[in-house]
């Protein structure tokens, strides 16, 4: 025989289930909070000195002639070239360090249109070597090659550091310890100590000179100096027990 229960006893069993699942999502909800909330996250920053071990210079030469005079132009660019090769030979740069643009020639605009048309010849040299201090001297030297009649100029003078790739990782190890040196300042407040990294993330690297302060948040590179400096950003969580 089927036995009935009065809806009231059938409505304490609906309302006790309702706070026993209530009772559980509230301890569940509770646990995860309290997870959450036994995590730092700080950022962390770490520095190199270093000394650039590759040098780049750019220079130019360059005439002036008019449309008639172009084979004496051309002529005359080559005559510089091979003045600024003796020179740079004689201070000890190898021919192999030594890099030679096409000649580039542009018209000089003249309102005057029945004029003789003008142009500009001019040709780039690069020289590379990993001396970079002669290749700091030899672009301070070009009085001596404008001092012969080359209408000479320097373009560029560029430093590079070769081991940044090694450099990074180095750095991104100190900036992790720095970031839990950090976190553990932060975690005595609560009572709480330092546990394992949870998650990292790299920032991007800036390569400036020394004692700089210019930074940027698509990294830089700094080309100007030879003395150089390296530094690098984290963004680390850490556990608290």
């Amino acid at each position: 025989m089927e036995q009935k229960h009065h809806p009231l006893i059938i409505l304490g069993f609906i309302l006790g289930g309702s706070f026993l699942v209530a009772s559980l999502v509230g301890a569940f909800t509770v646990f995860r909070l309290r997870s959450l909330n036994d995590v730092v996250s700080v950022t962390g920053s770490a520095k190199m000195e270093v000394t650039a071990d590759q040098g780049k210079w750019v220079s130019q030469i360059s005439r002036s002639v008019r449309q008639s005079g172009l084979k004496g132009g051309y002529d005359q660019i080559a005559k510089d070239l091979s003045v600024v090769k003796d020179f740079l030979k004689q201070n000890g740069v190898e021919e192999s360090g030594i890099s030679v643009a096409p000649v580039f020639m542009m018209e000089v605009y003249n309102q005057n249109v029945e004029a003789e048309k003008q142009y500009i010849l001019s040709q780039s040299i690069e020289v590379q070597s990993s001396d970079v201090l002669k290749i700091q001297g030899l672009s301070q030297k070009t009085g001596e090659l404008i001092a012969k009649g080359l209408i000479y100029s320097t373009s560029s003078l560029e430093f590079y550091y070769s081991k940044l790739p090694e450099a990074r990782v180095t750095l991104l190890s100190d900036a992790i310890n720095d970031a839990k040196a950090r976190a553990g300042e932060l975690a005595k407040n609560s009572g709480k100590k330092v546990g394992s990294l949870k998650s990292a993330t790299s920032g991007v690297v800036q390569v400036q000179s020394r004692n700089s302060t210019d930074v940027s948040d698509y990294g830089s590179y700094d080309t100007s100096k030879i003395e150089k400096q390296i530094m690098v950003t984290v963004k680390a969580s850490f556990t608290l027990k």
